[in-house]
């Protein structure tokens, strides 16, 4: 009887073998993807009650548009890419300047939105108890806001660990999952500047 070989088969694509997904990419994820669904909410109610208050002041008589406040958000996407980008190649001293123009920036929106505010509130008597508008209004605004102040804790937490020594180079992985988190603060501003700012004036 003759002797046959046997030629070992390689696995196919359904018999490699499977590795459960980064958790921390996952979380992420679903965070975005979560917080997307509820800015969406807020937003249609805004877009449904646009026009609807039954007495003033109306949106187009007490906003401004704030231009220079969203600039400065939109590029601080920008500059957190550039201290990620930094760090990643264990660059740390221009991870650290990205990384503290960002929050200035960040700083600066978040001042921006506050002066607004108080104009609104004491000079124009504009308020979330006056109108359907006003409600609407700093409830959308109010909730990219909160999502600010939490993006800037975290952002001036790693900054505080970092220039007290510890080695943020070991943490990359979290480093780029706020930063991902801040792209999306961006990136829902746009949709909210969108709707207040232009379709709802």
């Amino acid at each position: 009887m003759a002797a046959t070989s046997v030629v070992p088969v390689p696995p196919g694509p359904m018999e490699r073998e499977w590795t459960t997904p980064d958790r921390g990419t996952v979380g992420i994820i679903f965070l975005i993807v979560t917080e997307t669904a509820l800015f969406s909410i807020f937003v249609v109610t805004y877009l449904v009650y646009i026009g609807k208050s039954l007495n003033g002041p109306y949106p187009r008589e007490v906003l401004s548009i704030p231009i220079i406040a969203s600039i400065c958000l939109l590029l601080s996407s920008w500059t957190v890419y550039r201290a990620e980008h930094a760090l990643q190649h264990n660059h740390l001293d221009r991870f650290k300047l990205w990384w503290i123009i960002t929050i200035l920036l960040g700083g600066e929106f978040l001042i921006a939105t506050g002066v607004e505010w108080y104009h609104l509130i004491t000079k124009e008597h504009f308020t979330i108890s006056t109108n359907l508008a006003g409600s609407t209004f700093y409830s959308l605004v109010g909730l990219h806001a909160s999502h600010v102040i939490v993006g800037l804790t975290f952002l001036l937490l790693v900054l505080i660990v970092t220039l007290a020594g510890f080695p943020i180079q070991t943490q990359f992985r979290r480093v780029r999952f706020l930063s991902w988190y801040w792209h999306f603060v961006d990136g829902i501003w746009v949709v909210v500047f969108t709707v207040v700012y232009i379709i709802g004036r």
